[in-house]
């Protein structure tokens, strides 16, 4: 479990991310490495079905589809960190068809014209999806990490992620804007 200070200074940081000002997207850096430090902190928010997890001590694995945007930041973000009993790893996929044994995966924007696939591919499955691709909330991400006015807003797709057997934390609800599928 975490504790209460921690969860506050996440969503401290959290806050200052979605509100920053100067704009929190100066230049690609400081960018991925603010989503960087979301994809771990979406560990401690995400409850996952039993059966996702091999062993009480298995790996959450954060993994990344298509092309690296973090560099070593996300390595750096994970390493030696552990979420109720469970080391964090990182994982790099150039195919959705490698994708195994994954918890959250960010899917890059060089997958954009691969995304209903790659939704479809994964569907039912117990992993957290997360992009910055435009839209891809609307097309079944369960997180869209969307840039607007400077600064990175969430929209989650709750239904995807509940269709999947996750359960996002209200705590991370609240700082996110909720959409559906397209036409909703």
């Amino acid at each position: 479990m975490l504790s209460a200070a921690r969860r506050t200074a996440f969503l401290m940081m959290l806050c200052a991310a979605l509100a920053a000002s100067p704009p929190v997207l100066a230049s690609p850096t400081p960018e991925y490495q603010v989503k960087a430090a979301f994809l771990f902190n979406f560990s401690q928010f995400v409850s996952w079905p039993p059966q996702a997890f091999g062993s009480t001590n298995a790996p959450i694995v954060i993994a990344v589809l298509g092309q690296d945007p973090f560099g070593r930041d996300l390595d750096a973000i994970v390493n030696g960190e552990h979420v109720n009993g469970h080391p964090i790893v990182v994982r790099r996929y150039r195919d959705v068809s490698e994708v195994d044994g994954c918890h959250i995966l960010f899917i890059d924007r060089s997958e954009s014209d691969q995304l209903p696939e790659i939704v479809r591919s994964l569907r039912g499955r117990a992993i957290l999806t997360v992009s910055d691709i435009e839209g891809s909330a609307q097309g079944g991400v369960m997180i869209d990490l969307a840039t607007q006015d400077n600064h990175i807003r969430m929209h989650v797709n709750l239904a995807a992620a509940r269709a999947s057997g996750l359960t996002l934390s209200s705590q991370l609800l609240r700082l996110a804007q909720i959409i559906g599928p397209k036409g909703e």
